[in-house]
């Protein structure tokens, strides 16, 4: 099943004071075992450029979705046996602790 994993700050990091996991070493793993199917650092939300259409006119406003706090920093794309196996690989991934991860599964459309 694949996941998409989002890499976001949080308020209220983790105060545990042992060296967090190296990053390059976590994308290194999960890429030799394969769960690891694409990921990527985002550009900062300042960069960010929202579209929407109303009544068939195409608004574009410059900046994120939603002013808040948190921030989206990059996301994985993961490629897991279930659940408990996704929550591992999040469970290892340095900002866990920094930050928050998000597991969102992803659906098969009916075609």
């Amino acid at each position: 099943m694949q996941y998409m994993m989002f890499v976001c700050s949080d308020a209220e990091p983790d105060t545990d004071t042992a060296p967090e996991p190296d990053i390059h070493a976590w994308v290194a793993e999960n890429d030799a075992k394969g769960r690891r199917v694409l990921g990527s650092v985002l550009a900062p939300p300042a960069s960010a450029t929202t579209v929407r259409v109303r009544n068939g006119e195409l608004l574009v406003t410059d900046g994120p979705f939603a002013e808040t706090k948190e921030v989206i920093f990059g996301f994985d794309i993961l490629d897991c046996a279930d659940l408990d196996e996704a929550l591992a690989v999040a469970r290892a991934h340095p900002m866990a602790r920094g930050g928050r991860i998000e597991l969102r599964p992803l659906v098969d459309l009916p075609e």
